[in-house]
């Protein structure tokens, strides 16, 4: 009795120990992202003082920099009416739909490309061309052939994703170590397990850092796509309010565009997490 009663009081204080330690790092980290988040939102804050204070003595000419309080003026404005909400639903939807598409078709070749060395080195030059197509040349194209609905939009976000996509998805499969396909393969495993079984969770590591990457890429497209033709949308409201020489709704524009981008580059992040979980973030 005497000795069960001794020998489970050192782990009950090493239990205590590693949770005391525990809880000492997660403390840590928590002040580290909170310090990072300070020191972000104080240089944000000093550069916007800065920029307002330079409008209003006339040391930038505010027509064509406008100011910080006149953007938070439009911002409210087109939260009043409605049309930031809108456009940004708008460009959101296609953003998105664009995103997956482009993402789901290059992520998927781009591994299928690992099963054939002499076919990946057959489509190389192709991939190559096509990535070095300015996706605003393909712009007067898209438009004739998907008309100016959600259908050109679309389109253009997908193509501003998917040749990258394809790219950074087969430098992740051809990256994994020939040491343990080599290990799967003396142990029977057939190439479609070596494929599923390591291949695919071996590059999703590079795989989300390209979902990251192409989020602003997607957004890209698709306020390429309303600049050319469209009626909703923040690529339209932009352009409208330029070519009108509105500068503080332009910027108004541009800080949605932004705040969007954060938003889908966040929710990327959150799915990164839940399908890794073994993966180690800061």
């Amino acid at each position: 009795m005497f000795e069960e009663a001794s020998s489970a009081a050192p782990l009950d204080s090493s239990s205590r120990t590693l949770a005391s330690v525990k809880r000492r790092r997660a403390w840590k980290r928590l002040r580290g992202r909170l310090a990072v988040l300070a020191c972000q939102f104080g240089l944000l804050a000093v550069l916007l003082g800065l920029w307002q204070y330079a409008t209003s003595k006339q040391a930038l000419n505010a027509f064509l920099f406008g100011s910080p309080s006149e953007i938070w003026g439009f911002l409210v404005k087109m939260q009043e009416d409605g049309s930031l909400v809108h456009d940004a639903g708008v460009t959101g939807m296609e953003t998105l739909l664009g995103f997956l598409l482009g993402n789901v078709i290059g992520t998927v070749l781009g591994l299928l490309l690992w099963y054939s060395r002499f076919v990946s080195k057959v489509v190389h030059p192709f991939v190559v061309a096509l990535g070095s197509i300015p996706v605003v040349a393909l712009a007067p194209l898209v438009i004739i052939w998907f008309g100016t609905g959600l259908a050109s939009k679309l389109a253009m976000s997908t193509l501003s994703v998917v040749v990258v996509a394809l790219v950074i998805a087969y430098k992740g499969a051809t990256g994994v170590d020939d040491d343990q396909i080599n290990l799967m393969r003396t142990l029977g495993a057939a190439k479609r397990q070596v494929f599923t079984k390591l291949v695919i969770p071996a590059s999703l590591r590079d795989i989300f850092a390209g979902l990251k990457l192409t989020v602003g890429f997607a957004l890209i497209g698709a306020i390429l796509g309303e600049f050319m033709s469209s009626a909703d949308g923040l690529g339209h409201a932009i352009f409208k309010a330029g070519s009108l020489y509105i500068i503080p709704k332009v910027f108004a524009g541009v800080v949605v565009t932004i705040v969007l981008a954060l938003f889908l580059s966040f929710l990327v992040g959150r799915l990164e997490r839940f399908l890794m979980p073994w993966h180690k973030f800061d």
